[in-house]
């Protein structure tokens, strides 16, 4: 057998099964301090749902009349996880928005905390790729 079937081989062994648990826990272990993959899980499904998130950062949060949220600019934070959270509970003042449309604290929804910390770990892995 060539190097390079013997290599292919071997990678296709490491992709088919036992490697899955170490790889979800390296993919774990980049989000932020508290974040689970869980958690990123329910919070795009709040964010593509009862978060309303949607209407104004579009269905990929890409933007729309709300923020880009998948590019690496932060307009009223530096990005942190934590500063997400902060953000979707108190929202956004139509004086320090960009383009003069406020965003409600949790914008306009009635989330729990709990829920806004899952819609921020969302929120997260949508600028930091690789870490979903």
């Amino acid at each position: 057998m060539s190097l390079y079937r013997e290599l292919n081989a071997a990678a296709a062994f490491l992709l088919c099964g036992t490697a899955a648990a170490p790889v979800q826990a390296q993919a774990s272990a980049t989000l932020p301090e508290g974040v689970t993959p869980a958690m990123v899980t329910q919070g795009a499904s709040i964010f593509k749902g009862q978060g309303m998130c949607t209407v104004c950062h579009g269905i990929d949060g890409k933007g729309g009349v709300g923020a880009n949220l998948t590019d690496a600019t932060w307009l009223h934070s530096k990005g942190s996880y934590e500063e997400i959270v902060q953000q979707i509970t108190t929202g956004v003042p139509q004086k320090e928005s960009s383009n003069g449309v406020p965003m409600p604290p949790k914008g306009g929804s009635s989330i729990n905390a709990d829920q806004v910390k899952a819609v921020a770990a969302y929120v997260w892995t949508l600028s930091h790729a690789g870490a979903k």
